[in-house]
């Protein structure tokens, strides 16, 4: 079954320049005829082509606020994130007041599961019968790449819930409790995301077949429809049940310091995790117990989808946790005394398989003879990997004529010799000496 994307092209804006073509993590843009294409069973949703083009022709697909008409009671489920966004912020209730200002009618703290989600962790930690070092599940963009290039890292994968999640079905049994008379239908809840790779969660969920969220709205979107109404608020309502490790959650290095456990590596940006994993895979980190790993910069503030600097926003969120209490929200206490038990419905039921972007062939056979060919064009590459041919590699341009969807003349070197032998005698260009 094919995966719906968040992130997709605008055509109209494309200059046919290699910026998203030389940094998507999963090699899955092409240019062709003048434009980019996003091969779509490759992509991971992570949201690097938007940061990094420079024409705005990257866009992420996400729900309108239009879709809070569908339901009678609709929640909303604002990341930390959200937070570091405002200046001077003082108190989150600001910003939780301001939401139902916006059309919610509830508010339920992506960080209150969070804390949750750090002490089930521990937990899990503590049990013997595991892989380690365990990795989080919480970006689901890292999730993707490990199913699609790290096969022997799935299983260490920590087959637990993400925060928004266990939030979305929290926020739904609470409203159900208070209002019973509302179905599961009726019952709207938005997850405020600050990056593309989770509003494809959504709809296309990791561990579990249907996800518990209606729906995902962009951060940047909420901010500005937010501005104006936290203006007009002098006192708010007292809303928020989240504490210093739940805001923590927003950067790199929160989920992991508050396992307080120092056998953890915390590491972000798409490029830097494909690092770790490697490392990871063969063998050159020891010692370590857990993995915290982010597909965007600074971690969860620096997504696509948020409106500041990543590190202005880890300056705000560091001064606003300045006075909360640790935590707000403990789990209940281990049935039997079992230190290493969580409740099932807090864990995955579809386990994480790999399932490689790329199969050359169903018969194993046939696949080896095709990777002899790829290799067999790819030395007749130059190796510079120079993306004119429209291509993120030399390797990868062997793939694609291999797989019909390009051919070798479509490296620049090639046509070089084609020129060469239509006219020997003609002098190749040089370079001017003023540039």
């Amino acid at each position: 079954m094919s995966r719906l994307h968040s992130v997709s092209l605008v055509p109209e804006k494309c200059k046919g320049c290699t910026a998203c073509l030389k940094r998507c993590p999963t090699e899955a843009i092409r240019i062709r005829d003048g434009r980019a294409v996003i091969l779509t069973e490759r992509c991971i949703d992570c949201g690097e082509c938007i940061r990094v083009c420079p024409h705005k022709a990257k866009k992420a697909t996400y729900d309108d606020f239009s879709a809070l008409g569908s339901y009678k009671w609709n929640i909303a489920l604002p990341a930390p994130a959200l937070y570091g966004q405002f200046d001077n912020l003082e108190d989150v209730d600001f910003v939780l007041t301001g939401l139902l200002g916006c059309g919610f009618d509830d508010v339920y703290e992506v960080a209150c599961a969070a804390e949750l989600i750090s002490e089930y962790t521990r937990r899990y930690l503590r049990r013997t019968d595991i892989p380690k070092p365990v990795i989080s599940s919480a970006c689901p963009a890292v999730a993707r790449i490990i199913a699609a290039r790290f096969p022997t890292l799935c299983a260490n994968v920590m087959p637990m819930l993400p925060p928004v999640e266990m939030a979305a079905m929290l926020a739904r049994e609470e409203a159900k409790a208070n209002h019973p008379e509302l179905t599961d239908e009726e019952i709207g809840v938005f997850f405020i995301s600050p990056c593309p790779a989770k509003v494809s969660y959504v709809k296309n969920p990791i561990g579990i077949e249907k996800s518990a969220i209606s729906g995902a709205l962009s951060m940047s979107d909420v901010y500005f429809r937010l501005l104006p109404v936290m203006r007009n608020i002098t006192t708010p309502k007292s809303l928020s049940r989240t504490g210093l490790i739940g805001i923590s959650w927003a950067g790199t290095g929160g989920e992991s310091s508050a396992l307080f456990n120092d056998k953890y590596l915390a590491a972000d940006g798409i490029e830097n995790v494909i690092q770790v994993l490697d490392e990871i895979e063969n063998g050159n980190i020891s010692g370590l117990e857990f993995v915290e790993l982010n597909a965007c910069s600074g971690g969860c503030v620096g997504g696509a989808l948020t409106v500041v600097n990543p590190y202005i926003s880890k300056a705000r969120l560091q001064s606003l946790r300045r006075y909360l209490p640790v935590s707000q929200n403990r789990v209940g206490p281990a049935l039997g005394g079992d230190q290493t038990e969580i409740p099932s419905e807090y864990l995955w039921n579809v386990p994480l398989k790999y399932t490689p972007n790329l199969q050359l062939d169903s018969d194993i056979t046939s696949a080896m003879r095709k990777m002899s060919e790829i290799q067999r064009i790819r030395d007749q590459f130059p190796d510079l990997d120079c993306g004119a041919c429209g291509a993120p590699s030399c390797f990868a341009l062997a793939e694609d004529v291999v797989c019909g969807m390009a051919c070798e003349r479509d490296c620049i070197m090639k046509w070089k010799d084609v020129l060469r032998d239509l006219d020997p005698g003609m002098p190749l260009p040089k370079r001017d000496k003023k540039l």
